[in-house]
């Protein structure tokens, strides 16, 4: 069995980075055009490695040597990413996202800062029992709360709930209007626990984060509202990513 598979130059296969590439602090987009967006914020930033969707960037912020990574879609995505970016020395995980909100609190261009997350996905299971929690790490969370009122940006902080399915997985029919009855009430029974909104990859960072002894934290643009049945592709990414970067001049003072 090949433990951990790398290229012939010793980077980890998925990723294609090595132990001189990473920093201590990664931002994890989903999206690989994202990275570049983030990156464009940094100082002296330059693309490091392209190879299956993960797409990476490293820069600085002051002094600080960071790293944005796109994870894709999807827990097995995101657990390869975290898996090899840890065996490389990552400690600290962002995941800078979007997501779509089931309050009417969840205004489309708001932010979400998720402090937990319900496991609807699969990937967690393969890892640790059912009753293991999905929990970011309390200085992270502080750190990004405080980003965001020293930027003045609305933020809500509470619990998603992230899935393996975008359409059936998160109440909506899937094709053909195919809508099996175990998923019927599922988002009724999230609005009365009062889970902010659905996506599809934190549970599984917290999760690995937790057992890996990471520090994780995400933070979400809310750009659809299935509420108010509102839509805006782009909303709050801007804002997010601001906060998200700003966070880590908060980092020092919450032990970080």
């Amino acid at each position: 069995m090949t433990l951990a598979p790398r290229d012939a130059k010793g980077a980890l296969y998925h990723i294609a980075l090595r132990k001189s590439d990473v920093a201590r602090i990664a931002f994890l987009p989903g999206d690989p055009g994202r990275v570049p967006l983030i990156a464009e914020r940094l100082q002296k930033p330059r693309l490091i490695a392209s190879h299956r969707g993960y797409v990476t960037y490293s820069g600085f912020l002051g002094s600080e040597k960071v790293m944005v990574t796109s994870t894709g879609i999807g827990g097995p995505s995101v657990a390869i990413a975290i898996e090899e970016l840890a065996r490389l020395g990552v400690e600290v995980m962002i995941r800078i996202g979007t997501c779509g909100g089931i309050q009417s609190a969840a205004k489309v261009g708001t932010l979400i800062i998720a402090d937990s997350a319900v496991r609807l996905d699969g990937t967690t299971y393969l890892y640790v029992m059912k009753g293991y929690p999905a929990a970011a790490t309390p200085e992270i969370v502080m750190a990004l709360k405080e980003a965001a009122a020293k930027l003045h940006k609305k933020a809500l902080v509470g619990t998603t709930a992230s899935t393996d399915s975008f359409y059936v997985g998160q109440g909506r029919p899937g094709y053909g209007g195919y809508h099996p009855s175990h998923v019927s009430s599922l988002m009724k029974d999230l609005q009365q626990a009062r889970v902010l909104c659905f996506e599809m990859e934190s549970s599984t960072l917290f999760t690995l984060g937790r057992i890996f002894g990471l520090k994780t934290g995400a933070l979400f643009a809310v750009i659809g509202n299935d509420v108010t049945n509102d839509f805006r592709i782009g909303a709050g990414i801007p804002d997010a990513i601001e906060v998200a970067l700003a966070s880590v001049a908060c980092f020092k003072k919450h032990g970080v």
